[in-house]
Formats: structure tokens, sequence, C-alpha cells
């Protein structure tokens, strides 16, 4: 018998907390996501199972020195995986929607006023006492306004490493569900004929253009705004292999498994911070507000700058492509071709949002930058 009870004593059942059994259950939903609603599963499948062997009760995986727990330090808490990602996007985009219609560049830019804007909010109810976010916390919690996961986890992993979890989970969820929140926003912003706007065939870009844009943007950038130079420089450097083209096994690489692998690491990373004590406290559920609020405002703000900048030219932009100039790509662009198709079945609208879509990469990486350097990170 008392081997029996030394023997339940020690399992994980008998040492199991409400909070972590709550934390298995949002572990198996982040699953459910990823695998029966094919929601974001790069990466909420091992986010998902990071937050699940992180709450089993005396799994050390991820704590002292468990996998989980170095994964997180060597890649996460020095802001290694990020940037290696960034660097695979930028080997997977396309820079010449953006430069066969220049003017999608304000349409990325207005969608990052959401990140300052929950900024702003997140400082109110500081000062109001709803919640408590000191300013570094606050910017770190108005990136997830970006859609752009990778961002939104080094900004927080210098601003606010203890909120890293929290604002990942939030970051890739609201990215994940762009075709649930954005639909909506798009349609009550804009009328049946605006939706209805066929936009004239992209003029094809040169070699030569696509070789020397990331070499201009990262000087131009980097030059006056150092703090974003990391970002955009690995996103910068991705592009240019992808174009230049004498480098196509380092390019297939980038973009294939180094991408995956990074990949793999970086959710488990992300879900060993799942712990019941980080997670389950008002806090969290404000950044969840929070972000949800930043996203909805980016998406607008894009909408409505594209409608302001048809008040100003002859050639009209389908005001919803704006909602593309957050940095969810590509799915930001294919549920904005999807509005378009259902107004008008003829209007092919992916290769213009796609435009906007890049610039909202280049966007919220710049954001970055300016929270970075005028929040002392």
């Amino acid at each position: 018998m008392d081997a029996l009870q030394q023997l339940w004593a020690g399992s994980g059942l008998a040492q199991m907390t409400l909070g972590q059994g709550l934390m298995i259950v949002i572990g198996l939903l982040l699953l459910y996501l990823a695998i029966v609603r094919k929601f974001e599963p790069l990466l909420l499948v091992t986010i998902g199972f990071g937050g699940i062997l992180s709450n089993i009760p005396g799994v050390e995986i991820a704590t002292g020195d468990g996998l989980l727990h170095m994964v997180y330090v060597v890649g996460i808490e020095t802001g290694a995986f990020p940037l290696i990602i960034f660097m695979g996007v930028g080997a997977m985009t396309d820079f010449g929607p953006l430069l066969a219609n220049p003017r999608t560049l304000f349409l990325g830019a207005a969608a990052q006023f959401g990140i300052f804007a929950t900024l702003l909010g997140a400082v109110a109810l500081s000062a109001t006492g709803v919640l408590e976010f000191d300013l570094k916390q606050a910017a770190a919690i108005g990136i997830i306004g970006g859609a752009d996961g990778p961002t939104a986890i080094f900004v927080a992993g210098k601003l606010a490493p203890e909120l890293l979890a929290a604002i990942a989970i939030a970051a890739y969820s609201y990215m994940a569900l762009v075709p649930i929140i954005q639909p909506p926003i798009m349609r009550a912003l804009t009328t049946q004929a605006e939706r209805e706007i066929t936009m004239v065939q992209l003029r094809e870009v040169s070699k030569a253009e696509k070789v020397v844009f990331p070499l201009l943007l990262l000087l131009l950038i980097a030059l006056l705004l150092p703090s974003a130079a990391p970002l955009l420089g690995m996103f910068c450097f991705g592009n240019l292999m992808r174009e230049c083209g004498v480098v196509d096994r380092l390019t297939d690489t980038t973009q294939n498994a180094l991408i995956n692998i990074v990949t793999i690491f970086l959710g488990l990373g992300v879900g060993s911070k799942l712990s019941a004590e980080a997670f389950l406290n008002t806090q969290t559920l404000g950044i969840l507000m929070l972000g949800m609020v930043a996203f909805a405002i980016g998406t607008a703000s894009g909408v409505l700058m594209a409608k302001g900048m048809n008040l100003l030219s002859k050639t009209p932009i389908n005001p919803i492509i704006g909602a593309a100039g957050v940095s969810a790509v590509p799915m930001a662009a294919r549920v904005a071709n999807k509005v378009g198709l259902e107004a008008n079945s003829s209007n092919y609208l992916l290769m213009h949002a796609m435009g906007p879509n890049v610039a909202g990469v280049i966007g919220s990486a710049v954001a970055a930058g300016i929270l970075i350097q005028f929040t002392g990170g």
C-alpha cells in the first residue's frame, strides 16, 4: 500500500494544479485549431504541443536544463529565430507587385497605424488603473497589430520578455483568424461598387529592379533607423538571394529546410512559456483584447487609406486590397482576393493585394525599429 501511495504521490495526476490542467486543455485546443481547422498549422501545432509539455507536472523539459528551455534561451531570448525566419520570408517574397504599383506602399504603411493606436490604448488603460503595462510592455503589445509573428516575438523579446508567450499566441492566433476577422471589416467600410472596382494589369518588373530594390531599401531604412536593421536586413538578404539568381542552392535551403527547422523550434520554444502561472492572469486577457483591437484597427486603416487615395487619383484602387497591408503574407492577400471575387466574379485582385501585403512586412519591421529605439529596447 505504501508503494502505491508513493507511486501515486509521484505521478503527474497527483501533482497537477487546476491551472496546469486548464493550460493542457488550451494546448489541445491549439492543436485542434491547427489540425482540424487548418489555422496556422505550422506554428500552432508546435506551440500547442510545447504548451502541453510545459504544463505536465514533474516534466523538466521546459525549465532549467531542459531541451525546450535551452531552445528558448538560444533561439528566442537572443532574437535569433525571428531573424532567421525573416530571412526565409524574404527568400519567398516577390517585390514585383509592389514595384509595379508603388502606391500600394502607402497602404502597407497605413495598416501599421493599429500598432501605435494600441500602444496609446495600453498606456491609457494603465493610466486609468484598468490594466498595468509600462511603456515597453505597451509597445510590445501594440506590435501584434502588424499581424507578423516573427516581428512580434522579436520586439517582445527585446522589450517585454515576460509577456512573450501571450504576445506570440495572440499574434499567431489573429494571423490564423485573418479569414474570419478581416472580411466583415472590409465589407463594413466599403460599398458594393467599391468592392467591384477592377484594377489594371500590373506592368512587368525587370530583374535589375528586383535586385537593386532590397539593397536600396536596406540602406535607406537602416541608415535612418538602425534599430530596424536586424529585421529588415535579414528580410532584404533573403530577398536578394532569391532575385540575384546566382545562389540557388542557398535560396532553396533558406526557403525550405532552414525556415522549417527554425519554425519547429520557434514554436516549441514559445509553447514552453505557456505555463499556468505565467499565462492565466488578467494581464494575458488584456493582451489578447488589445491584440484584437490592434489587428482590427490595422485592417481598417489600410482600407480607409485606399479610399482616401481614390479621392486624389484618376486610377482607382479597389479599397479592399488595403486590408492586405497587415503583414500576414500571403493569407491577407488571398482574403482580399476572395472578397473581391464575391463582389465581382471576374475581378482577380491577388497580385494587386500582394503589393500592400509585402509593404506591410516592411512597415512592421520599420514600426518594430521605431518602438525599440524610442522605448529604449
